[in-house]
């Protein structure tokens, strides 16, 4: 399995970069996970050449990025112009599987629809308001927010399509107007939908089966077959293990994992190169996944990766004039990966414009 890992670093622009712009890179990858905002930021950041958190920043800013739930419940970013048809396709389900939280805590379709007014009237205009100020906008229109039930209003009304995430005020998101965000996203017949993103998920993840994808967007099988069926010819596919591999056809499907042969790539949490995946033994030991993610509960560490195989955790500590990073090895590294993990500190504490330090 260890091609299909080198691969995927390749695909993913992880071991190579082809754009320039961060707009580039998650239209080309269909989604990214963005539920840690920083981690996101970097997981952009390092598919990138020189690239800093400030240009992501300001690729978001710009309203070239968009941050919202399209799939999985679970926030993603987007390229602007695919936001539309994307939520259109994706959120139906997450919706309908929501249904039952939403009951519980008391927040039925009046509820909800009562919310939508009060939010669309702040917002109108323009506006971008963080979620405690949102909160007190509901609170004074008698709709308790408590209890998780605004994080639930909130993550309904982008659902459908109503909000979004704006731009940071300080270290705090901001909501804004999906329409008013995104004006130019356009939506697309369901079968192009299907068909487009299947094509984006396998170029950008691939080599990758039908229950990755399946995983990754929340489809059904019959929606995520009929989206790869419509690409198959586009693809080249390969059998592993017993099962179909599919990936773009622009590199061969056996190609030499030498481009990232010796590398260390430290990855956000949450990185596509882990979470996209159903099955993620290619690149990560069943012994070690619950270090990566311990509980069980959704939550992925970041993770160090060489020669396509997760060889530890990470973490960052934020200092006046430097980036403190200590790492937990799941086995001892020789001084030639050390000085490969080094290598991909310095590149990290650019991306943050910080010295970075590696914790003994």
């Amino acid at each position: 399995m260890g091609d299909i890992a080198h691969q995927r670093l390749r695909n993913q622009q992880i071991a190579r970069s082809a754009f320039t712009e961060p707009c580039e890179v998650v239209r080309w990858m269909g989604a990214m996970q963005a539920q840690d905002y920083l981690g996101a930021l970097w997981a952009v950041g390092l598919r990138l050449p020189s690239a800093t958190e400030h240009s992501i920043e300001q690729a978001l800013a710009e309203k070239a990025i968009v941050r919202t739930w399209p799939m999985r419940g679970t926030i993603h970013f987007l390229a602007a112009a695919d936001a539309r048809w994307m939520l259109e396709l994706l959120t139906p389900r997450v919706i309908q599987r929501s249904k039952g939280r939403l009951r519980e805590l008391g927040l039925d379709a009046t509820i909800i629809a009562a919310s939508a007014d009060v939010i669309v009237k702040t917002l109108e205009g323009g506006k971008q308001l963080p979620r405690n100020a949102l909160y007190d906008v509901l609170e004074d229109a008698h709709i308790a927010t408590g209890d998780s039930r605004g994080l639930h209003i909130l993550g309904q009304l982008a659902h459908e399509r109503l909000i979004c995430f704006g731009a940071r005020a300080g270290k705090q998101p901001t909501f804004a107007l999906f329409d008013e965000w995104v004006p130019g996203a356009k939506s697309l017949p369901r079968d192009e939908a299907l068909a487009t993103l299947a094509l984006r998920y396998f170029t950008g993840h691939g080599p990758a089966t039908v229950h990755d994808f399946m995983w990754w967007t929340g489809l059904i099988a019959a929606d995520a077959r009929n989206g790869l069926a419509a690409v198959a010819a586009q693809l080249q596919c390969d059998m592993v293990d017993g099962q179909q591999y599919y990936a773009g056809q622009e590199l061969p499907f056996a190609a030499s994992p030498e481009h990232s042969q010796g590398q260390a790539f430290l990855l956000p949490p949450f990185d596509e190169f882990l979470v996209a995946y159903r099955d993620r033994s290619a690149a990560l030991d069943a012994n070690d996944a619950k270090q990566v993610m311990p509980g069980s509960n959704g939550i992925f560490y970041p993770i160090v990766v060489i020669d396509g195989r997760v060889v530890g955790i990470w973490k960052r500590a934020f200092k006046s004039d430097r980036v403190v990073l200590t790492f937990s090895p799941f086995r001892p590294w020789s001084e030639t990966e050390t000085r490969a993990i080094e290598a991909a500190a310095e590149h990290y504490g650019a991306f943050v414009g910080k010295t970075a330090v590696m914790s003994d």
